[in-house]
């Protein structure tokens, strides 16, 4: 039986890679109209190639790991952003 990778995660996973996973998913969708429906898709197949190709490029099994992380962390500090930024503008 094959064992788990061993994932190392560091200051660059929370302080740089989902903020980065972030700003392109935006600069993507401006660029190119996409639609609301295809962000979170978007979101993951660039924190997968983030992930694999400069994150963990010598583990296939932890790049792919660590790039759902980052795509569905990006998602999650947008749609958490979008709905405090939303509720602010409501109390005003």
């Amino acid at each position: 039986m094959k064992e788990f990778p061993l994932v190392y995660t560091n200051v660059w996973d929370g302080i740089i890679a989902v903020p980065l996973v972030l700003i392109l998913v935006q600069v993507l969708k401006i660029l190119f109209s996409i639609k609301g429906s295809y962000i979170s898709t978007l979101s993951t197949v660039i924190g997968l190639i983030i992930s694999i190709f400069f994150s963990h490029p010598h583990s296939l099994s932890a790049g792919i790991f660590m790039g759902f992380f980052y795509g569905n962390g990006a998602v999650g500090v947008y749609a958490s952003l979008k709905t405090s930024l939303q509720a602010f503008q409501r109390k005003q």
